[in-house]
């Protein structure tokens, strides 16, 4: 279990992320350590991350549901009795119905995402403060595919691939691997 100190010391860490992101100073960004979250497309990925917060918001589907990164970072508030989300790009606005966060998710990717096979490495931000969830960093990436399916772009499987390898890359990035129970 972390230490007050410590726990003081990733809240603030987390607000100074939060101010040099608002401010699109993601070049300077601190590199907290996070877990990524990898697999082949409709693995379960979105599952097991789901499993973290207890919860169900992420979008659901076959084919490319995930389309960009999806940056969730997990706050431990045991004094707030609710659970809420709330987005970087919409600063000043909690969601305490998690419906609405998938909604949102699914609006802002089709914001960046026009195509609806088409992906984006700009990533979605959202803070998820919960008494039910511990201090964590994960990221969900698009899953992992070798051939086009439909219109997606030819090169969809090296787009995701560079796109996986500059988050796992990091030093600080732990890799849980998802696979399908089928397969």
């Amino acid at each position: 279990m972390a230490t007050k100190s410590g726990k003081n010391l990733i809240q603030l860490v987390n607000e100074l992320q939060d101010k040099l992101n608002g401010l699109g100073v993601e070049s300077l960004a601190i590199d907290l350590p996070q877990i990524a979250v990898i697999g082949g497309q409709s693995a379960g990925k979105s599952s097991v991350l789901e499993s973290f917060v207890g919860r169900d918001f992420l979008p659901r589907g076959s084919g490319i549901v995930t389309r960009r990164p999806l940056v969730l970072q997990l706050i431990h508030n045991k004094h707030n009795t609710e659970s809420y989300g709330e987005f970087l790009h919409v600063p000043n606005k909690r969601y305490a119905n998690f419906a609405e966060i998938r909604d949102e998710i699914v609006a802002e990717t089709d914001r960046e995402v026009r195509d609806s096979t088409g992906i984006s490495a700009k990533p979605i931000n959202l803070r998820v403060t919960s008494p039910d969830v511990l201090d964590l960093t994960l990221v969900d990436l698009p899953g992992m595919t070798r051939v086009p399916v439909g219109s997606q772009p030819r090169d969809i499987e090296s787009l995701i691939e560079t796109m996986l390898l500059e988050y796992i890359r990091r030093d600080n990035c732990l890799i849980l691997a998802v696979t399908a129970a089928t397969q």
